[in-house]
């Protein structure tokens, strides 16, 4: 199938490189930003690709009508959104780019580490409502501490390439064999909770990974630790960290996502705010961002280049 034959819907904007580089191959673009999911799938037949962010759920009742599809490109890490195994068994390639915002991703919770550990959050809005509180703002060290890694992939890779520059003890725990490298040591899951001071989550939300950080999970942990999360807000219950920072367990958390995002990680909710989120609101050992960790300038660009090459490999155009 020639480039010139092949239909592309954007439903999503993204960065300009990515439909440029796409129309230099000679593809076909067409965007719709606008239409509900039921207008899309309405002439989602004419089209042989799509390239989505997180808009709506590509689900069965979408893949059904999409009788000519080819493959389905997101531009981001994960493909949650789309019902992944009727994709394949309809013969559908499944394309991301979570190359393209690793290294954001791998920054961020550096970031967010650095500045639960030195109080930076808290001490800046104290010393802009004219407080200078010196004693209870002694801070921590990285070095000598161990941070526990779950996930070990592009992003739990760079932030553990991040953290080769500190004295630190760095563990990774995964599902699949044999990933450790220079960076982090694999090990078991009960040797991490065993060991870590910091817990850094960079999985993608699966079933095991739903619910998975809890009361028990936390639980197992033999020391007090930081939790860092850039990864997928419904991997943490809310209520059970709220627990963990009140009784101490948890010493600090840096929460780049949250269980209450919408699908497309652009709002949080309509309802009343539940009382598990406004403790996180105002609790000086909590530092919130929403969903940002891998959304840079740079990144953004990445993330277009990596879904074009991608795109242009499918049909053998490199």
């Amino acid at each position: 199938m020639k480039t010139s034959d092949i239909k592309i819907l954007h439903i999503d904007s993204n960065h300009p490189l990515l439909w440029e580089q796409l129309e230099l191959a000679g593809f076909q673009n067409e965007t719709d930003f606008t239409s509900t999911k039921q207008e899309v799938e309405a002439k989602i037949e004419n089209y042989h690709g799509i390239v989505i962010r997180s808009r709506f759920k590509i689900d069965k009742t979408f893949l059904d009508k999409a009788i000519n599809l080819k493959f389905i490109a997101r531009v981001g890490a994960g493909l949650e959104s789309i019902d992944c195994d009727y994709a394949i068994a309809k013969g559908i390639d499944l394309i991301a780019a979570p190359e393209g915002n690793a290294n954001a991703v791998g920054e961020h919770a550096l970031g967010m580490l650095l500045s639960l550990f030195n109080n930076l959050n808290k001490a800046n809005n104290e010393v802009k409502s004219g407080q200078w509180k010196r004693e209870a703002n002694r801070g921590y060290e990285l070095e000598g501490k161990t941070v526990g890694i779950i996930g070990y992939g592009n992003m739990g890779k760079s932030f553990a390439k991040k953290l080769s520059g500190f004295d630190t003890k760095v563990l990774c725990y995964d599902i699949l064999p044999n990933i450790g490298d220079a960076n982090a040591t694999q090990v078991t899951l009960t040797e991490l909770q065993e060991q870590a001071d910091v817990l850094s989550l960079h999985t993608p939300w699966t079933s095991e990974t739903d619910k998975m950080v809890n009361a028990d999970f936390i639980s197992k942990f033999k020391k007090p630790f930081w939790l860092i999360n850039t990864a997928r807000g419904n991997s943490v219950v809310t209520d059970d960290l709220v627990g963990a920072l009140n009784s101490g367990k948890v010493k600090g958390a840096g929460l780049d996502v949250l269980e209450y995002e919408k699908l497309s990680f652009e709002t949080l909710f309509e309802d009343e705010k539940p009382k598990a989120f406004e403790y996180l609101l105002h609790a000086e050992n909590v530092l919130l961002s929403p969903h940002i960790a891998g959304w840079t300038f740079e990144s953004h660009q990445k993330l277009a280049q990596t879904i074009v090459d991608k795109i242009k490999r499918t049909f053998d155009q490199v």
